[in-house]
Order: C-alpha cells, then sequence, then structure tokens
C-alpha cells in the first residue's frame, strides 16, 4: 500500500513538473509583439541578445543588428555578434559576424576593445563594410583608433582590415590658416583652465596630431542619398565631433573632413536624416553613467551644426532614461519613415548584463524628441515590400 501511493505521489509530482514546464516554454516561445525598454531581451533561442553599442542594417526587408559581445568586462573576447529579424521584435541569433583574433600580434586579438560596430553596404563593390572603434590590448584608451572589416555577406564572416587614426596630414574644411599655426605654448598648458578651453576651440589637438592622425573613439557611420558614406566619431581627447567623408569603396578617408562642435565634449553619436535636415544625437562624457542627451541639426553635413538642446522629454529625461545614443534607425513602411532611438544601459559591473532601451523618435518643431513608454509598438509592424 505504501508503495503504491509513493508511485500516485511520484506520478503526480512528474505531471505536476512537466505541466509547469510546458506553460514556462510556451512562455518562452511566445512571440515579441512590442518592445519594453530595459526589459530583458531574449532571442528566439531564449537567451539575452548580446549586441551592445550596436548599429542596424536593413536589406530585402530583413534587419541585421550588429553589437559589442559582451562579457563580464568591457573587454573584446568573442567579437561583434549579429542578429536578424524581420519584424524587429523577434531577433535571431546568427553567430559571431567578425571574431577575435587569436593571434597575439593581431590589433583585434583577444583583449583589445572593439566597439560600436556599424555596417553599410557598398554598392560598386558589392561589399558590407563594417567600422568599429578599436582600441589596442594594454593600452587603455590610448591608440584612439578606428578599425574596418569587409564581407560578402551581411551576416559574415568580416575579414578584418586595418585601422586608422582617420585624416592622417590633413586640415579640416573649417579651419582657418591661423588655425594651423602651431604655437610653443600649446604643450604647457593645463587642463581644464580657460587658457586650455581657449587653446583645444582653436585647434590645439588637431596640430598635435596632424602628422599620425586624429583620434577616433565613440563612432557612427551615415551614407547619404547620393551614396556618399562618412564616419562620425568623437576626437581631440573626447572634446570634439570629427565629421570624415570616407572613400568610394568606404574603406578609407578622403581627407574631406570637418570639426563640430569644437570643445563641446560630445560622444556616442548617432545621425540620421529627414528630408534635406540632417539630425545627430549625441551624449556628454559621464564615463558608463548616463547624462542628458544633445541634439543637432544642419542642412549639409558638414555642418554649421545647430545645437536642439535634450531630445528627451519627461521623467528621467536628465539621464536620457538611464541610457547612452548608439543609433537612429529609420523604419521606411508603406505610408511614411518613423524613427527609433536605440540606446544602450550600460552596467559596469557586469557587462553582458547591459540592457536596450529603444524608444520612439519624433521631430516636432524640427527638433528631434524621445519621450519615455513602458511598452510600446511600430505604428505599422510590417515592414514596406
Amino acid at each position: 500500500m505504501a508503495n503504491i501511493q509513493y508511485v500516485k505521489k511520484f506520478l503526480m509530482l512528474l505531471f505536476f513538473g512537466l505541466l509547469c514546464g510546458y506553460f514556462s516554454n510556451a512562455q518562452l516561445s511566445e512571440k515579441h509583439t512590442y518592445f519594453s525598454p530595459g526589459s530583458l531581451w531574449l532571442d528566439t533561442n531564449h537567451e539575452h541578445i548580446n549586441a551592445h553599442g550596436g548599429g542596424i542594417f536593413e536589406e530585402d526587408g530583413i534587419y541585421y543588428w550588429y553589437g559589442e559581445h559582451k562579457n563580464k568586462n568591457s573587454l573584446a573576447q568573442v567579437g561583434v555578434r549579429v542578429y536578424s529579424s524581420t519584424d524587429l521584435y523577434n531577433w535571431t541569433n546568427e553567430g559571431v559576424a567578425l571574431s577575435v583574433s587569436e593571434d597575439p600580434d593581431s590589433e583585434i586579438t583577444i583583449g583589445s576593445v572593439i566597439e560600436r560596430p556599424k555596417v553599410i553596404y557598398n554598392e560598386k563593390t558589392q561589399n558590407y563594410v563594417m567600422w568599429f572603434h578599436l582600441e589596442l590590448k594594454g593600452q587603455g584608451y590610448a591608440a584612439a583608433r578606428t578599425g574596418v572589416a569587409t564581407s560578402k555577406s551581411p551576416m559574415g564572416p568580416f575579414t578584418y582590415l586595418k585601422s586608422y587614426r582617420p585624416n592622417a596630414g590633413q586640415w579640416p574644411i573649417n579651419f582657418s590658416e591661423d588655425q594651423k599655426l602651431s604655437s610653443a605654448s600649446d604643450n604647457k598648458l593645463e587642463w581644464w583652465t580657460p587658457e586650455w578651453t581657449t587653446a583645444l576651440k582653436n585647434g590645439l589637438y588637431v596640430r598635435r596630431d596632424f602628422e599620425e592622425g586624429q583620434m577616433s573613439r565613440d563612432m557612427t557611420l551615415f551614407v547619404d542619398d547620393d551614396g556618399s558614406a562618412y564616419h562620425i566619431h568623437s576626437s581631440e581627447e573626447n572634446q570634439t565631433l570629427h565629421i570624415a567623408e570616407l572613400t568610394d569603396d568606404y574603406l578609407g578617408f578622403t581627407g574631406k573632413w570637418a570639426r563640430i562642435q569644437p570643445g563641446g565634449q560630445n560622444e556616442a553619436p548617432a545621425i540620421f536624416k529627414k528630408g534635406a535636415t540632417y539630425y545627430m544625437v549625441t551624449s556628454g562624457l559621464t564615463g558608463w553613467a548616463p547624462n542628458p542627451a544633445r541634439s543637432f541639426k544642419a542642412t549639409s553635413i558638414f555642418g554649421p551644426w545647430e545645437s536642439l538642446g535634450n531630445p528627451a522629454k519627461g521623467k528621467h529625461s536628465k539621464v536620457t532614461f538611464h541610457s547612452q545614443s548608439t543609433f537612429i534607425l529609420p523604419v521606411i513602411s508603406k505610408s511614411d519613415t518613423s524613427y527609433i532611438y536605440m540606446g544602450d544601459r550600460w552596467n559596469p559591473k557586469n557587462h553582458i548584463d547591459g540592457r536596450y532601451i529603444w524608444l520612439p523618435l519624433e521631430i516636432n518643431n524640427g527638433k528631434p524628441e524621445i519621450k519615455w513608454q513602458d511598452t510600446w509598438q511600430l505604428q505599422e509592424s510590417t515592414p514596406a515590400e
């Protein structure tokens, strides 16, 4: 009798366990139908999406999300991961698009820093081109380089080519003849003094880095309506943004570039175009901690760029909803184009747990605006054919 009761109890527990497992798996397998900013975002394998500091490339109705594969710290151990989606809600892990190298002499060896990867397509060469912020192993953030890789497929594998300090031996187009002249006192100025600020705005670090090439840290890419591509990056010790034209094959720099907001301390640039107007969203310099976003607009890619203030509105806008910009995604539907602000909510104590803040971005009275929503949906969830 005791054995029969034991068997009954065992079968009941087994049934209950199977039932719980069924509902748990059913819940996990449910497709996402809305965005939930800051929540744990699982891919189709039920794993947290690992694509930080990322950007989106769209082709034939398929979106590809490239981002930093993070472990507990910020050093590159895997490389750049890519995910694919047809609806922007549900993402399939397509593997590693660009792998770190096991060669200790490689610039992208394990332990280097690979950040903010962005991918564009070159019609002439039929190459997918990836650029990213690169710091060399063991040098902290001293190298301040940008690396480039190519692939014949949007899912990779991408082949690493080289890295740059951009525009070596080239002056910016918005630099005067007087600014090209060095001063004997340039290297003797104490940081954060009024004299240093004046010298910085006047091109102190442009002159210092003229021969070697300009610093390049946080970066993004932009392809204009005519196919011209631009590399936008934080430079001059992160004090000034640079916008630099890429060569026709998108693999190098033409030497045509401009300084944007000298001394403005902008990083994390994200740029888009609506009509004939260019817009840009950036952050300030506070390390991993969030700060008020900034926004700008211009009628020419090289400026001048007009400051528009913080695009984030409402509660927690002073910390941009605890996020930092990485990309502005245009979503083209059958009737209109909408825009998604993509931001990262960093977790410096455990980088892999960084969350994603995707929110609708609207242009109101000529200014970008981002408002918090706990959950939201695209107005037209089906991409244009």
